[in-house]
């Protein structure tokens, strides 16, 4: 089972959904700016649905406490051999820096022994496969898959998944991050809401009978964060950010992926985290959406 989407634990007001885009039926009008904090504490907060009234000083204790119980118990309940804790430690922090990407096993090799030094580490790929398999039994990941259309260049088009935590919180109690840490910290922030979004839409596309994709040109570096394809074959480019300061650049994206795909989106939006409004841009198209204003 997933965690809660901010539709489901009450923090989003469900005033525009993804079908509403799909059949541009978008009601546009000002709603209330969410703030940096509020975004944070969603964040650090996670969507566990028992931490969802919990004190806002509490609130990183129940991701720590799963967290813990991962790393010194479930982990171990697949018997096939003996795996040390303190490995598995060190690759949930690696994973948890390389949050929202593609990192291969050399880079989560690279980034352990830079961190930890080489007496320190996870030895080889075979290790890191092992370990990340019980990770995966243990349903820890949603793994975005590559999207893969009639985009021009096509063999340049990035076939690897991004792997996400499935909630973000896991990822603050792994790296020890508070409501304080993300606001001084506004790349990470940036990050972390970028999964948060993911989660949502994760959770939301699966309800739908949707898929949820992403997008790379490796060769030009042109990506859209998520790609969801519905079960007719359309379907919606989404680039995502924090905040309105980031708009202008997400239009760009989607504009450049619009302009090469032979197959056009039958939407596309930007998520945005403090924003005022639901708007659509008059030229493009585009819907801008606060995160909190989203529901299936």
């Amino acid at each position: 089972m997933y965690t809660m989407s901010l539709y489901e634990s009450g923090d989003s007001s469900g005033e525009v959904s993804l079908m509403d885009m799909y059949h541009d039926t978008v009601n546009c009008k000002y709603v209330r700016k969410v703030q940096l904090d509020e975004l944070a504490r969603y964040i650090v907060r996670g969507g566990f649905p028992e931490n969802i009234n919990t004190n806002i000083d509490d609130i990183g204790i129940i991701p720590q406490s799963y967290l813990n119980s991962i790393i010194t118990k479930d982990m171990h309940e697949r018997k096939d051999k003996k795996r040390d804790s303190n490995k598995m430690r060190l690759l949930f922090r690696s994973l948890s820096r390389n949050e929202s990407t593609s990192a291969s096993i050399d880079t989560i090799i690279k980034d352990i022994i830079e961190e930890n030094g080489e007496s320190n580490k996870i030895e080889n790929r075979i290790t890191v496969n092992d370990y990340l398999s019980v990770l995966q039994d243990l349903h820890l990941f949603n793994n975005i898959d590559a999207f893969s259309t009639n985009y021009r260049s096509s063999k340049r088009v990035g076939k690897s998944s991004k792997r996400h935590f499935i909630d973000p919180s896991l990822v603050c109690a792994s790296l020890d991050l508070s409501i304080e840490k993300l606001m001084r910290d506004l790349n990470t922030f940036g990050l972390l809401f970028e999964s948060l979004v993911v989660r949502d839409l994760k959770i939301y596309s699966d309800y739908l009978d949707a898929h949820l994709f992403h997008f790379r040109d490796n060769a030009s570096g042109d990506e859209v964060d998520s790609i969801i394809e519905f079960k007719d074959g359309e379907y919606g480019a989404i680039e995502i950010k924090l905040s309105g300061n980031g708009i202008e650049d997400a239009k760009s994206s989607l504009i450049k992926f619009y302009n090469n795909v032979a197959k056009k989106p039958k939407f596309m939006c930007i998520i945005v985290g403090c924003y005022d409004a639901i708007l659509k841009d008059k030229d493009m198209g585009i819907y801008i959406i606060p995160i909190t204003a989203l529901k299936p």
